[in-house]
């Protein structure tokens, strides 16, 4: 029944891995539009004096886009910041850092993630309800669609955040099953 349930979970994970490296992927593509897009902005505003309002906003509205829709796919990677002073320190073994993991995630991204998620919510949906759009000529309309664009990150980094439970929550019993812990530690006690 455990190793059932554990299958069960490791595929969970590993749906979620999977759908985090699929949008990080799929994200990094906008690098490459933004790359584009601001050449042809500083080309047309300074060689031929043609600039908008427009362009400009939807730079960084795909700035906005790599950043926050990156971060799951980041947090898959262990790529975000950390400060390592502790993490990576000699006497910080493999299961010590899984517990790290397990309660920062639990403690601290969840609760995070969930506090985004809820608090953002009416500021999206006002900006739909309102209709909102750039205040200035020549901008982007439907400033809702942007803005949706935070409690989606949210929801995917709370995703990754689960499967970095489920991770570190069978890495650390699979070091307490391991053969010889139980004897160890026994050993240790007398």
């Amino acid at each position: 029944m455990t190793t059932a349930k554990n299958n069960a979970l490791a595929r969970i994970a590993s749906a979620i891995e999977y759908f985090s490296e699929w949008s990080g992927r799929a994200v990094s593509w906008l690098t490459l539009a933004l790359v584009l897009l601001v050449s042809y902005d500083v080309t047309m505003r300074y060689l031929f004096q043609e600039g908008s309002v427009a362009l400009q906003e939807l730079e960084w509205h795909i700035f906005a886009l790599i950043f926050l829709l990156g971060a799951a796919y980041t947090l898959k990677h262990d790529e975000h910041v950390r400060v390592d002073l502790i993490y990576h320190a000699r006497w910080m073994s493999e299961r010590r850092r899984a517990w790290v993991d397990l309660f920062g995630t639990l403690f601290f991204l969840l609760p995070f993630c969930m506090l985004i998620i809820y608090s953002s919510w009416p500021f999206v949906e006002n900006a739909y309800l309102l209709n909102e759009h750039s205040p200035d000529p020549g901008g982007l309309p439907h400033r809702y669609l942007i803005k949706l664009m935070i409690p989606l990150c949210f929801v995917l980094l709370a995703l990754q955040g689960v499967a970095i439970i489920i991770r570190t929550a069978q890495k650390i019993a699979a070091h307490r099953n391991a053969p010889g812990t139980e004897k160890a530690s026994q050993e240790k006690a007398h």
